[in-house]
């Protein structure tokens, strides 16, 4: 992006806002229109805990391509810096298997708990499958569909194991070959259920894809445009959404091209796109950027985007640093209601105080950065 969507602790284990694997446990690192703001938490008591440096230092202003770090803008209005979440969606489905909540619950004791518990542990999000298992993909998927199914809300999935993932980056992994990856999106499909799901489908999978060669990133888009397909006709109630990247990276006609490609324009396979994903770039910005891609995109009106506002309250770093960088906030709390048109939901997709791998292990809870974020 110029930041990672995700980062992954290492194939075989899944990360992001809400993990359907991991398993190691600890204190302060646990398993791995017009716009509408919501109202502010009230305040609850702060105590301050020290958040360990990063371990890479910030990085120079990124030119105009690069993946990995976040482009400059200025600083957010106090508009932006106030939508801080609040008020939790009671139609999306907060999956009970988390880093987060595991943490909740084993550190009761622990000073930052009522601050991480009430402002992060509460609000619904994403569950993300990073690793290639094609023998156990139909069940993990199903569980989580169907647990928001007897709840009546929907759950957010995140299928993240296209070949050649991150281009070699932190989140490398993947299937072993398009072929294999075809295979896994059946199964993956057919965990999907009846009922109503959103499909975040492969974050950086398009935006990133230019170190990819020309047939590469065809054969690419073959995939993902099958994937779309495969989801819809497995659960015609599925809303697939394909990577848009962010405000800050592809010009909006560029990133439009690709996503033609990899068949987001059709409503066969696509609902529209996502953006912002583990990145910080305000909401304002990110309406204005997806609805420029979707005019781009063409295709019927009924296409919309979905935003990752999850570490966005504050703004992307003006230094351009993409690793967990300093200062940042949790942006406006997940919602399928967000009083824009063509923008179909807020979503949290990527766990605040998940590291990208400064201030914790790479996609491991920390709960000091959570705690900065929620704070």
């Amino acid at each position: 992006m110029v930041v990672a969507a995700s980062v992954v602790v290492a194939v075989g284990s899944a990360t992001g806002m809400i993990s359907a694997l991991d398993d190691g446990r600890g204190s302060d690192e646990a398993r791995p229109p017009e716009v509408t703001r919501s109202p502010s938490l009230e305040t609850l008591p702060l105590v301050p805990s020290p958040s360990p440096s990063a371990t890479r230092p910030p990085s120079p202003t990124p030119s105009p391509t690069p993946k990995k770090k976040a482009s400059p803008r200025p600083s957010p209005t106090k508009t932006e810096r106030k939508q801080q979440p609040a008020v939790v969606s009671a139609r999306l489905y907060r999956h009970p298997d988390s880093q987060v909540l595991d943490w909740v619950r084993d550190n009761a004791g622990d000073p930052r708990h009522a601050v991480i518990e009430s402002r992060i542990a509460a609000q619904p999000a994403a569950v993300w499958f990073a690793d290639f298992t094609p023998d156990t993909i139909t069940a993990r998927v199903r569980a989580v569909t169907s647990g928001g199914s007897a709840l009546g809300r929907v759950p957010v999935v995140v299928p993240y194991a296209v070949p050649d993932r991150d281009c070699g980056g932190p989140s490398q992994g993947g299937a072993p070959d398009l072929d294999a990856y075809d295979a896994w999106i059946d199964k993956f499909a057919a965990g999907l259920g009846s009922g109503d799901v959103i499909v975040v489908l492969e974050p950086d999978s398009i935006a990133q894809s230019e170190c990819l060669s020309a047939r590469e990133r065809a054969d690419r888009f073959a995939s993902l445009a099958r994937a779309g397909r495969a989801f819809k006709a497995a659960n015609p109630k599925a809303r697939v959404y394909y990577d848009a990247g962010h405000s800050g990276w592809h010009d909006p006609g560029k990133q439009a091209q690709w996503l033609r490609q990899a068949g987001a324009a059709s409503t066969a396979s696509s609902d529209g796109i996502f953006s912002n994903v583990s990145n910080f770039h305000t909401t304002t910005d990110e309406i204005a950027y997806d609805r420029q891609v979707l005019d781009a995109l063409g295709g019927p009106a009924s296409l919309g985007a979905v935003i990752d506002t999850s570490r966005n309250g504050a703004g992307a770093p003006a230094d351009g640093e993409w690793c967990d960088p300093v200062g940042r906030k949790l942006g406006r709390a997940p919602t399928l209601s967000t009083g824009e048109g063509r923008i179909d939901a807020y979503l949290w997709v990527k766990l605040p105080g998940e590291s990208d791998g400064c201030k914790g292990k790479p996609g491991t809870f920390t709960a000091s950065y959570a705690y900065d974020l929620a704070r």
